[in-house]
Formats: C-alpha cells, structure tokens, sequence
C-alpha cells in the first residue's frame, strides 16, 4: 500500500493567539539545523521503522509539507528535503504533494520552485477574509492579500487550492461569517476546511477564555451556540455552491478531496517527520489489524537533540475503536458489514446498543449497513466517539 509522507515545519512569522500546535517563532538560524535534522530522519526511515516493529513499502503517493509555515524556509531548504525525499523514496507519478502556506508568504521564486518540486496542492490558512477578524487573532495577511495568492498561484500552474477558515473568531458575526463563505465560494477554490474555535488551556486566547479575560480580543469571541450555528451556515452554503461536505472540517468539489488527509481517517500507513510529526506502519508481524503508531517530541529542542519517539501498539481492540472513531469522520460513514467482516461479527454485536441509543438520540444516523453522523452529531462528534471508546473496552 502506498505511503504517505508528513514534514512538519513548527516555523511561523508570528504566533496566532488561537493556536494549540507545536510551532512557534524561531531564528533563522536555527532553520538549517532543523532541516538537516529532517534530512537525516529521511534517511533514516527504514531504520526508524525497523526499530519500531513496523514496515512499509518505498512507494509514496501523498506528500504534505505542514506547521508552522513551511514557506518561511530557504527555497533552497525546501530544495534539499525534497531532494532528500526523492532519494530515499519512490514518488508516484502524480503523488499529491501540498504545502501549507500562510497568505503573503508565497513569493514568485516560491512559486517557480513549487512547479520544479513537483507541488500541485497548496493549502492557504486564510481563517477569515474579514481583515477585523484576522488581525484580531495575529494574522498577518489582509484580504487582498489571499486573493492575490490565489491568482498568482493559478498562473503559474497550481489549481488545487484549499482555504482554510475558523468560525467563532473574534468580532464575529453572521453577516461577517457569510461575507468569508461568499468570497470562499466565489473564488471557486475545490477544497475548503472549517473550523470550529478550539477553548483550550493549550493557546493563549483558549486560556484567556477560560480565565473570563479580555486580552487577545476574548470578549469578542462568538459564544459556544453562536459558533456552532456558523459551522452549520457553512455546511449548508458551501453544499449548496457544490463544495461538498465529505469530513467533519472539510469540503471539497467532486474530485478534490484531500488524498493524504483521507489516509488519516481510513487507516492507511503513513510517516511523519519533524517536531510533533505522527506515524503509523503496519507491525512486522503481518497481523491483519495489528499497527503501531509512533510520534517525535513536540519540543523544537528535543527533536534537535534526538529524543527518542513515543511508541504505542494498535492492537485488535485499539485497531476496532479507530476504526469508528476516525472512520466517524467522514461523511459517508462507516459500513458496519465490513467492520464485521474485518472484526468479527460479536465485535459488532457488541456495539449495538450504543450505536442504537445514538441513533435514538439524533447523534447518529443508519442507512442500510452504514452509519454517520447527523448534523448535530457532527457538532458534539468527541461525545459519539467517546462512547465507542468506552463501549469497546
């Protein structure tokens, strides 16, 4: 089975104050450093997976560059791992390769050297095209700014384009909302993710919403009802503009799904490289369920150094409850007789009165051999997850 490829870049221009994941602002001077890292993972691959009991075949069909801001490196620091890349693995002819790139930092010589290297999908964290709400948060970019990035991107060859947007921003409003869906459709970009503000303790408008503060714009933000009713207007704009809804946070016209992202939620192998980079390899014993999973430090100091990776086995057990709960995800569900026939029937069996009281309840829906989300499900998805989690063990 193809392979999947993941580099994280934790390197940003500046650190949005929504943002719970492993990157940050760093010195250029670090860069070189971090990629040679990288470069060395690579090339280190059959290794890393042999000492983590896993396999994997040479081929690869999907490739994405994420942080971070990938497109803050060197041109030519982009060169060398994809240089790296083709030398230690076999790139399908046609692999989908993306890059994320935050608006404004895609330069002509960027563009020139994504053709030479092979990117054919570029990923844009808009987050809003309503320029209040994007400075709110530390966006950098106006909306001009994604527009230009757009065109110039479709000049020099490059079509498949998501834009990425966040309802429950600060100063957020429906009229506000609709203004971004408007100008998202009306780009006619085929992918579109959206998503719902996370309130966590792991960002720092998350903790300031937490503590009832008001730096970061806090105040602003759209309660919990109102963000809900956003993701929902979007859903129902976007289908019917023909960008169609085929996971929980993304959208795409017929054709022009994400590849390398469907690979998550379906279970397929994949690697990943670079600080907080996950992976998951079929075990070398060959078990038909059986895989593990493995991740690097989300420290940018502790990968440099070589701290060891995390490892956990994906048993039977383990290998079922993914199944349900990334399979969940997607919009078409998951097909209960396949999940038997992979499983076992009893293992089903067993589901049954959670998968009924959540059909009960509106949180789920069947048809034929198939269940899903309903709408409302979609918005309180981690509760339906958690209780296959809880049912299965």
């Amino acid at each position: 089975m193809p392979l999947g490829l993941y580099i994280s870049v934790p390197f940003c221009r500046t650190k949005c104050t929504y943002c719970n994941f492993a990157s940050s602002v760093f010195s250029k001077a670090v860069f070189q450093r971090y990629v040679d890292r990288l470069c060395c993972d690579l090339e280190q691959a059959y290794a890393i997976a042999e000492q983590m009991n896993g396999q994997f075949e040479r081929g690869i069909d999907s490739i994405y560059f994420g942080g971070g801001t990938p497109t803050v490196l060197d041109i030519s620091q982009l060169e060398q791992l994809f240089v790296t890349i083709s030398q230690n693995f076999e790139v399908a002819p046609g692999a989908e390769v993306t890059v994320e790139c935050a608006p404004g930092t895609l330069t002509a010589s960027m563009i020139e050297a994504f053709q030479r290297f092979g990117v054919n999908r570029v990923s844009l964290g808009a987050q809003s095209f309503v320029d209040k709400e994007a400075a709110s948060v530390g966006r950098l970019h106006a909306r001009h700014k994604v527009l230009e990035d757009i065109a110039r991107l479709r000049a020099g060859g490059i079509y498949e384009i998501n834009i990425d947007l966040i309802a429950g921003l600060p100063h957020q409003s429906f009229e506000s909302w609709r203004f971004s869906l408007e100008q998202t459709i009306a780009c006619q970009a085929p992918h579109v993710s959206v998503y719902m503000l996370e309130v966590d303790e792991d960002s720092r408008l998350g903790r300031e919403l937490i503590a009832g503060g008001t730096k970061y714009h806090a105040h602003f933000v759209p309660d919990e009802d109102l963000t809900a009713e956003l993701y929902v207007m979007a859903c129902e704009r976007l289908e019917k503009a023909g960008v169609r809804q085929y996971e929980i946070s993304n959208f795409a016209r017929e054709g022009h799904e994400s590849q390398h992202n469907m690979k998550y939620w379906t279970r397929q192998p994949y690697l990943g490289f670079g600080v907080d980079a996950h992976s998951m390899l079929r075990v070398s014993s060959g078990e038909t369920n059986g895989a593990i999973r493995f991740s690097t430090p989300d420290s940018l100091e502790e990968y440099v150094a070589g701290s060891p990776l995390k490892q956990s086995l994906v048993d039977k057990q383990a290998a079922l409850e993914e199944t349900f709960f990334l399979g969940l995800r997607l919009t078409r569900g998951v097909d209960l007789e396949n999940v038997s026939g992979e499983f076992g029937a009893s293992a089903v069996a067993a589901l049954q009165p959670a998968i009924l009281e959540l059909i009960h309840t509106g949180l789920l829906e069947q048809r034929e051999s198939s269940i899903r989300l309903t709408t409302r499900g979609r918005l309180v998805s981690n509760e339906v997850f958690e209780r296959f989690i809880s049912t299965a063990v």
